[in-house]
């Protein structure tokens, strides 16, 4: 008896606190998915880590060997001196005369900064482009992040929630099954359009680079992680690319749009009911309760959309409207009131029009 009761005061313990030991699942799996990631990365990396580092001492040894008049030191000092500059995008190899902060290059550099991608490669020089980009940024994220969203939601009444309606009506197929084929497919267009294809773009303008490497950068890039390791246009080829600047604003828009089409395609599969019932598997009760009210606030704009389609049809295309004594004697007949329909023939209250 005092097992049983043990037993119903736990399962009671576990449907009152449903929600947050979902959360703390979730918590526990994210924290071992981070150390899984950490444990590969650092069997795959750090092997060519070793051995880049023991190349380059043995070119050091080298170098120093077969100029006896260069002292280690002096080499030392010349060589970190050269890859400070190299961190702040300044270059002397070769007769590399590209400057990091002409007009195109400098809007790239706002681009990246104010969505968040920021690939290091580029940063301010001077104390004031430091505390002016501290303050741009702080003004020009929230106002970004504001614009995605304006954006992405204008994009989604086209794209996603206009199509869903339009063949649910026509197919009576299941809004969800029809969410997922509509979320697979845009995902599908989207990296066609915004990775694959690019990065064979990238392979023909980038003389170093591979199709692995132009696809890495696509998605690093489109993610907004910005590693920043690959970088297009950093090393010109003027027999591949005569005009940088329009290859370097070319980017910038790429970038640009390539962002706002990915958060479409994120934003389809968030509305799915699928992922809404998944996260309601992590949510209090009151969160649950608000994210239901504004999916209902949702359905009902849409309903209303419907409905104001619906009248304008009726406008264009006048049908009959049954009178009331036929949804009375309806009523009587059946026993109960029969679904609203608009009749298909041309009398109106019984009388011919």
């Amino acid at each position: 008896m005092v097992r049983g009761c043990t037993r119903g005061a736990c399962l009671r313990f576990i449907d009152r606190h449903q929600s947050a030991l979902n959360f703390g699942l979730l918590v526990v799996a994210y924290i071992l998915y981070l150390i899984v990631g950490a444990a590969i990365f650092s069997a795959i990396e750090l092997p060519y880590e070793e051995a880049l580092r023991q190349k380059l001492k043995a070119d050091l040894r080298d170098f120093l060997r077969n100029n006896s008049c260069v002292s280690d030191a002096r080499l030392e000092k010349l060589l970190a001196r050269a890859l400070e500059a190299s961190n702040y995008g300044v270059s002397i190899l070769g007769n590399d005369t590209q400057r990091s902060w002409d007009f195109v290059s400098s809007l790239f550099f706002t681009s990246t900064v104010l969505t968040t991608t920021g690939y290091g490669h580029t940063v301010p020089l001077s104390d004031g482009g430091k505390a002016f980009c501290i303050f741009y940024s702080l003004l020009g994220i929230p106002v970004t992040l504001f614009f995605l969203s304006a954006a992405v939601q204008r994009i989604m009444s086209v794209v996603t929630r206009r199509p869903l309606s339009y063949f649910h009506r026509r197919w009576a197929m299941s809004k969800s099954h029809l969410g997922v084929i509509h979320a697979a497919f845009l995902a599908f267009i989207t990296t066609l359009t915004f990775v694959i294809i690019p990065a064979w773009i990238f392979v023909a303008f980038e003389k170093d680079w591979n199709f692995l490497e132009a696809l890495y950068f696509c998605f690093i890039s489109l993610t907004t992680i910005g590693l920043g390791d690959y970088v297009p246009g950093e090393t010109p080829n003027k027999d591949l690319n005569p005009h940088p600047h329009l290859y370097r604003l070319a980017i910038t828009v790429y970038l640009l749009l390539g962002l706002v089409c990915v958060l479409v395609v994120l934003e389809t599969c968030w509305e799915l009911p699928q992922m809404k019932r998944l996260r309601h598997r992590f949510y209090e009760k009151n969160l649950r309760e608000l994210d239901s009210e504004t999916t209902n606030i949702i359905d009902r704009d849409q309903l209303s959309d419907q409905l104001a389609d619906t009248a304008d049809h009726v406008i264009d295309h006048p049908a009959t409207i049954p009178s009331v004594s036929e949804q009375a004697a309806s009523i009587r007949q059946n026993g109960k009131a029969a679904p609203y329909t608009l009749a298909s023939g041309s009398a109106l209250n019984g009388k011919p029009r």
